[in-house]
């Protein structure tokens, strides 16, 4: 799919790069998007393709023949996508995701989300706080299944979010790590971005140079079966921090078996792909009523797989 659409460069803005024009004429790109676009050759000046590096003269006709999500600036509907709705009413989406699919993208690159999957079944522009994530409540890893919930409206939006301000939203997780845990324990440590590594999540103490943005987060588990040298833990958050709690059980010694970033050096020994992580539960006050509201997900096959190899299925 690919849509043409053009400019006609000012004359105050002679002799500008390519990549700070493309910018100007769609500002929801990054500059790193921006020139991804550029590589690709969605962007033609006159008749040849532009380059990044090219300065535009006035009076340049500059046309976008690229793909139609560079355009995009909120989730493309997918109603091919098959996501289970596990529970709606007039306010609210519960939806489970399947492991491998993220709930959200950054760009109209990401075509295989939640967010995607939403955007065909309602029409959730302007509803939260970013036009990437509409409506979005809670977000899961992309490893992660499980229970994802959406408001469908500003105002639920706004009383589910003060809800999970005041931790009355519970989400509860089901997770196997390596070792014997504790049979019950909580673990409150504070989380920020590892300073070798942006892309994860330490604790607060191992940073010990340079600044670092912080986040409190509690983690409380109960361990519910355990066998040959594995441990099933219903775990419980309530606010929730990016990669909570995957970062605080490899932090307390007990990674998640499964995990390709917090795995603590332990292999994938079950070849599952992913983190055996799966959010089985959330309970919530529907937003008009304050109604007591709890959904449950089932676990999904995989996890299922390795739970029986174990001699432990739920």
């Amino acid at each position: 799919m690919s849509e043409e659409v053009s400019w006609i460069v000012s004359p105050e803005l002679g002799a500008v790069r390519l990549d700070a024009f493309v910018r100007r004429c769609l500002p929801h790109l990054s500059v790193r998007e921006a020139r991804s676009a550029i590589d690709e050759g969605a962007f033609w000046i006159g008749k040849r393709r532009g380059k990044k590096g090219d300065r535009l003269a006035a009076g340049d006709r500059l046309s976008f023949r690229g793909a139609a999500h560079w355009l995009a600036t909120a989730p493309l509907p997918r109603p091919d996508l098959e996501l289970i709705v596990r529970y709606e009413d007039e306010s609210v989406f519960v939806v489970d995701k399947p492991a491998g699919i993220a709930t959200h993208g950054f760009s109209g690159r990401e075509s295989r989300s939640v967010a995607n999957f939403l955007a065909a079944r309602a029409d959730l522009r302007g509803v939260g706080r970013s036009p990437w994530e509409p409506g979005l409540i809670n977000r899961l890893d992309r490893g992660t299944s499980g229970l994802v919930m959406a408001a469908k409206n500003q105002a639920s939006f706004d009383a589910l979010r003060e809800q999970s301000k005041r931790g009355a939203i519970k989400k509860n997780y089901w997770a196997l790590v390596w070792g014997v845990t504790e049979e019950e324990g909580t673990i409150s440590v504070a989380l920020g971005h590892d300073p070798k590594d942006r892309t994860k999540m330490a604790p607060a103490k191992a940073a010990k140079r340079g600044p670092l943005r912080t986040w409190p987060a509690t983690t409380r588990f109960r361990r519910r079966l355990s066998a040959q040298g594995f441990s099933l833990l219903d775990v419980e958050i309530e606010r929730g921090v990016t990669h909570q709690i995957r970062a605080h059980f490899e932090a307390a010694g007990h990674p998640i078996v499964g995990d390709p970033v917090y795995a603590g050096g332990r292999p994938d020994r079950f070849a599952l792909g992913r983190q055996f992580l799966h959010a089985w539960r959330i309970e919530f006050g529907d937003p008009k009523t304050a109604r007591p509201v709890a959904v449950e997900s089932p676990l999904p096959d995989d996890l299922k797989r390795v739970l029986a190899e174990l001699g432990m299925p739920i």
